[in-house]
């Protein structure tokens, strides 16, 4: 069974305030520049940092230890030293985490003193039981999967986690081989937390491997599930921009705030007008967004000018902490107006393209940015590997130009490229298409779907909204949002 495809699960809420230890636990390495590497981790929500200062010099941990600490405290992150009491208490670390062989709970608070935290490795359910009556604050346990880290000796695995999760009233940290491919399995089998080790810090974005981690804890939320803030225009017809994107993200099951760019007098014909608003006021409807709603994605479709373009781009810039870009480069409209000039699409490479998570271009926005035609999917799939060339993490681009029975994405994430295809639907009721597509991705993150997932189910929706569309005014009539959410919940 695939991730995408996962059965029904209770949920049960076991406590009524959050645990002191869950989401992405992080566990340090032996390799250089582990500071650094660290701080980018952070930006990307990891939630506990436990410092394992195998084979150092006592003289160096105390450096290196007190400036993670120092990390810490600067991220509102739980600072954790493995197996060491006296070095937790020495870097005033909020507490230690301890191995089978490392001592009591007990004697380690004791030591640590009042408000600290003590957790506890186990690896079945009799040791996990005794841990916690001797008052650990959480349990490690596994090896979920086979790891490089350590020699393992035991593998519960997911089934040995699903088996003891209701007996433990305890967080659970979920320990062992843990990526970003197999996490959900894991989450999904009652984890509380994901220790990981290589697969943030190896990265060559740990920031971005982080924020991917994070995300995935919102598939046990309840609905509306996770939330999205669409940075877009207002279509004054309802089937594309700001309109598209609300009802996408309500209508699949998460919340929706916006910040508006510009203004349109738009039907289903074309665009009459356009008025764009001020930078500053663009980014102060960002700014108290931001300020007061936990947003998991953000969204933008057209940002119509390079001053709105370069703001937008320097305010995401200097956050402390990533949110996950899903950006739509929104640049003709279906009638055919330009919605973004040749000076704004030169902004919106060198700028804001690089801090995309996920770039989605159709094929004619993709050679706006590349300057060639492409003809093929073969041809598609180099301009993904070329747009990932130009900063984005990820590129989706749509093939819905193309001709023939079938209509084909690609997906290039760093590494390979993927491909999505659907029966193509020959039909003029496209309106709004790329701006719901895009919405239905940043959507499906939101609620804790893996990457591939996401655009799996997204291509799901809008392939149906497609079909589903019903003849409205006199051009390219919208899709049909409602229908669509409706059917594929029924899926």
């Amino acid at each position: 069974m695939s991730d995408c495809k996962r059965p029904f699960r209770l949920v049960v809420n076991r406590a009524a305030q959050p645990p002191a230890v869950a989401g992405v636990y992080l566990i340090t390495d032996q390799a250089d520049n582990l500071v650094r590497r660290v701080r980018a981790a952070l930006t990307g929500g990891v939630a506990v940092v436990q410092y394992r200062a195998k084979d150092k010099e006592r003289t160096v941990c105390l450096a290196e230890g007190g400036e993670l600490r120092q990390l810490c405290r600067g991220f509102g992150v739980t600072f954790i030293v493995n197996d060491d009491v006296r070095l937790a208490r020495e870097l005033d670390a909020d507490g230690v985490h301890l191995g089978q062989d490392d001592g009591g709970v007990t004697a380690a608070r004791e030591q640590l003193g009042p408000g600290r935290i003590v957790g506890k490795s186990t690896h079945n359910l009799d040791e996990a039981l005794r841990a916690e009556e001797e008052g650990a604050d959480y349990i490690g346990f596994g090896a979920m999967y086979p790891t490089d880290s350590k020699v393992i000796t035991h593998i519960p695995g997911t089934s040995g986690l699903a088996a003891i999760r209701d007996r433990i009233r305890i967080p659970v940290v979920a320990i062992g081989g843990i990526t970003t491919g197999n996490a959900c399995r894991v989450i999904d089998a009652g984890a509380d937390a994901l220790a990981v080790i290589s697969s943030v810090l190896s990265s060559p974005h740990p920031a971005l491997a982080a924020l991917e981690l994070k995300l995935l804890f919102n598939r046990t939320n309840p609905y509306p599930r996770g939330s999205v803030l669409t940075v877009a225009g207002s279509d004054s017809g309802g089937g594309a921009g700001i309109q598209a994107d609300i009802k996408t993200i309500t209508l699949l099951g998460s919340y929706a705030a916006s910040v508006l760019t510009a203004l349109t007098a738009q039907n289903t014909r074309g665009v009459s007008s356009i008025h764009g608003l001020p930078p500053t006021f663009v980014i102060d409807q960002l700014d108290t967004v931001l300020s007061d709603i936990p947003v998991d994605v953000i969204k933008t479709g057209m940002l119509h000018t390079p001053a709105i373009i370069s703001a937008l781009s320097e305010r995401l810039g200097e956050r402390q902490t990533v949110i996950p870009l899903v950006i739509d480069p929104v640049m003709v409209a279906k009638g055919g107006a330009t919605l973004m000039d040749r000076d704004s699409i030169t902004v919106f490479r060198d700028q804001l393209l690089p801090q995309a998570y996920l770039l989605t271009p159709n094929i004619p926005e993709a050679e706006r940015l590349l300057g060639r035609e492409l003809r093929s999917e073969q041809e598609m799939e180099q301009a993904a590997r070329d747009l990932h060339a130009l900063g984005a993490a990820n590129v989706l681009l749509k093939g819905g130009h193309l001709s023939g029975r079938l209509s084909s994405d690609v997906l290039f994430d760093g590494s390979e490229c993927h491909i999505f295809s659907a029966e193509r639907v020959f039909t003029s009721n496209t309106h709004g298409t790329g701006c719901s597509y895009a919405s239905a991705i940043a959507t499906f993150l939101a609620q804790g779907e893996p990457l591939r997932c996401a655009v799996e189910k997204a291509k799901e929706f809008i392939t149906t909204a497609i079909r589903l569309a019903r003849p409205l005014g006199k051009g390219h009539s919208p899709v049909n949002h409602f229908m669509a959410a409706e059917e594929i919940k029924q899926r």
